[in-house]
């Protein structure tokens, strides 16, 4: 599959969104600034988040709708208050796609409600993320697939039943390129509480790409989940940590993104296949196996024996396998110390 301009799949560089989320902090310039850090960082993909407080939730702060035993980051409180602080302003849209497009970063997002949708149409979004608090919502799946164009889908907290309930949804409503990423919905997670073995699994249930939304600190997760053949990772991405905001502690910074990249690339690399026998780069390498050497001067007639042959290296002598079918042998002729055995000499 592709979106924009990149291949999607197994014979391809993994592909790498940062997630921006609400780390602009409510500063339009810090958005850009995001927005060049990580094309500079060589991501390939940047995402956003479409919503608004009130397309989420209701201004309330009382019962459910105050946040006491989620996360310490968000504890105290409301969703209506989060959500404020946390959303990307729909006017910046447009110009956070603009900037993407001139640093040739794809942008998108996820949208959170048909409205969202409707308004990433008109700026000509490539894909569409269902987030993982999302992969229920079926009339948004829906409303996202009826598009045509592909879309990424977290499958945090879903069990089998609720995945292939989303799948067939999106497939039924037109969806023809899907990815599914492997993920966990607490911040930070843990690598112990990421299940990366799952990827294979889903690849086979769904028949679709599938990849890993990592909220883990550090790379190994999500180089584990390119092992196993993730074609996609998701990553929260910030300018500094040390800068606050609603995601910042559990977000990669430049250096890291540029790290993840490279290193997702090389794990994909050293995939190759099944394969025995030297490759071509190691033909050279065979001369400097070990074999059978002479190991001081000798003369015809002499008795091979460990005094007079080793299985030493280099590769240029017969094979150590040989060496008892020589031994006790006679030699045909005179012969120099580091000369390599061969059979015309016994």
């Amino acid at each position: 599959m592709q979106i924009g301009n990149r291949h999607i799949g197994r014979g391809h560089q993994p592909f790498v969104i940062a997630e921006m989320s609400g780390n602009h902090n409510q500063s339009l310039e810090r958005a850009l600034a995001l927005v060049e850090a990580a094309a500079q960082a060589g991501a390939h993909g940047l995402k956003l988040q479409t919503y608004t407080a009130d397309t989420m939730t209701l201004d309330l702060d009382e019962g459910e709708f105050h946040i006491a035993n989620l996360n310490p980051l968000w504890n105290g409180t409301s969703l209506y208050k989060l959500y404020q602080e946390a959303h990307t302003p729909w006017e910046w849209h447009a110009p956070i796609f603009k900037r993407a497009a001139e640093l040739g970063i794809i942008a998108f997002s996820s949208p959170f409600d048909a409205t969202a949708v409707d308004f990433l149409e008109e700026l000509g979004a490539p894909c569409y993320k269902i987030a993982s608090f999302e992969n229920t919502d079926i009339p948004l799946i829906r409303k996202a697939a009826s598009t045509g164009k592909p879309i990424i889908m977290s499958t945090g907290m879903a069990s089998i039943a609720e995945l292939d309930e989303a799948v067939t949804a999106a497939r039924a409503a037109g969806c023809k390129d899907l990815v599914l990423l492997k993920c966990t919905s607490s911040y930070p997670s843990t690598p112990k509480n990421t299940n990366v073995a799952t990827i294979p699994h889903m690849r086979q249930l769904f028949g679709c790409e599938v990849g890993l939304s990592d909220h883990t600190m550090g790379m190994g997760a999500a180089i584990a989940a390119v092992a196993l053949g993730a074609t996609v990772i998701e990553k929260h991405f910030t300018l500094r940590r040390s800068d606050g905001g609603v995601d910042s502690a559990f977000s990669a910074e430049p250096e890291e993104i540029e790290a993840l990249v490279t290193e997702t690339e090389r794990a994909w690399q050293s995939l190759g296949e099944v394969r025995y026998g030297a490759t071509e780069s190691e033909i050279k390498s065979k001369e400097y196996r070990r074999s059978i050497y002479i190991t001081r001067d000798v003369k015809a007639g002499e008795v091979l024996g460990p005094d007079n042959i080793r299985i030493i290296r280099p590769g240029r002598g017969l094979p150590p396998a040989e060496f008892d079918r020589v031994k006790g042998r006679i030699l045909r002729k005179d012969a120099k110390r580091g000369t390599p055995l061969s059979w015309d000499l016994v």
